[in-house]
């Protein structure tokens, strides 16, 4: 049974929530009932919330997490899920609602008479909620490793019957990062290149022990957050002269969206100007969504990261 990383997840919600405003690791594949709702009984799968059963191969899925939601409609059960959340806007075809995975409503979910939830943040007791009316809850939280993300992944498989196409994605995902980092640390050489990864406008930023940051550190980069991370649990608000002083080769937006930042507006900011990143066109526009969920288009997050990492690399 994977343990419920309640910190972790917390301090994951807080920095998504900022994004919003502003615009574990389990034997997923070693589990009980190895046959798989694919062959129609029930399958036992060990999430964050116990050891869950699924009486059967669920046909009315309810996501309230946008990360799981792209998931289940890559791995194939797209058609088996009848609503997501508000914030699941891929892909363009999912059902969304008002459902919130925030502040979510158990009469409201329940309304929907799903057959299996998936969530990845235990808001508002709905997993006790939904647990006591009979209805299968699936608690995958916010991944703090890439194990981690791609063991979600195959929970996901078995619950809804996928499990082969789940073992293919992250296979794929695997293979595809690893080659992606592969190509550019040798374009890179021994070149060490720092950068700043920016949540919103405000200056929050993460450091290389979350998610995100082991993400860039597998290209050897260099947190400049790493030493302003006094109480923020991995989510520091850095000052602007904090900013100016350690001036990062590499500034990454994932708040372009949300916030509306840009090259050309980060430029603009008092002090920016004379900055490494911004002097060389070595500010990257993310998507934020993408910057900020760990399924299947993680391995698109990389290609960006590797693309600046080339760019910058060649010009160093």
């Amino acid at each position: 049974m994977r343990p419920v990383r309640a910190l972790g997840a917390s301090l994951v919600i807080g920095a998504l929530a900022l994004a919003s405003a502003c615009g574990g690791s389990g034997d997923s594949g070693k589990d009980e009932g190895k046959g798989g709702a694919s062959g129609g009984g029930p399958v036992v799968v060990q999430a964050s919330n116990g050891s869950v059963t699924v009486p059967a191969t669920p046909k009315r899925i309810v996501s309230l997490s946008p990360t799981h939601t792209e998931t289940l409609f890559a791995i194939g059960a797209g058609k088996q899920v009848t609503a997501v959340d508000e914030l699941s806007n891929y892909p363009a075809n999912a059902p969304r609602t008002k459902l919130s995975g925030f502040k979510p409503n158990a009469e409201a979910v329940i309304a929907a008479k799903p057959d299996l939830v998936v969530l990845s943040n235990d808001m508002d007791g709905i997993v006790d909620a939904l647990t006591k009316v009979k209805i299968p809850v699936l608690l995958e939280p916010a991944a703090t490793k890439l194990d981690e993300a791609y063991d979600e992944i195959q929970d996901l498989g078995k619950a809804t019957g996928h499990t082969a196409e789940a073992s293919k994605l992250t296979e794929q995902m695997r293979t595809g990062i690893q080659q992606t980092v592969a190509t550019a640390s040798k374009a890179a050489g021994d070149r060490k290149l720092s950068y700043y990864h920016e949540l919103d406008n405000e200056l929050h930023t993460v450091t290389s022990k979350t998610f995100i940051g082991q993400v860039y550190g597998l290209f050897g980069l260099q947190n400049i957050a790493d030493g302003a991370d006094k109480a923020a649990g991995g989510y520091p608000q850095l000052s602007q002269e904090y900013l100016l002083r350690r001036d990062p080769d590499l500034i990454l937006l994932a708040d372009t969206k949300c916030c509306g930042q840009s090259g050309v507006v980060v430029g603009k900011r008092p002090g920016w100007s004379a900055l490494t990143a911004v002097k060389k066109q070595d500010t990257v526009e993310l998507d934020d969504d993408i910057a900020s969920r760990w399924g299947p288009r993680l391995p698109d997050f990389v290609k960006a990261i590797a693309a600046a990492v080339q760019k910058a690399s060649a010009s160093k």
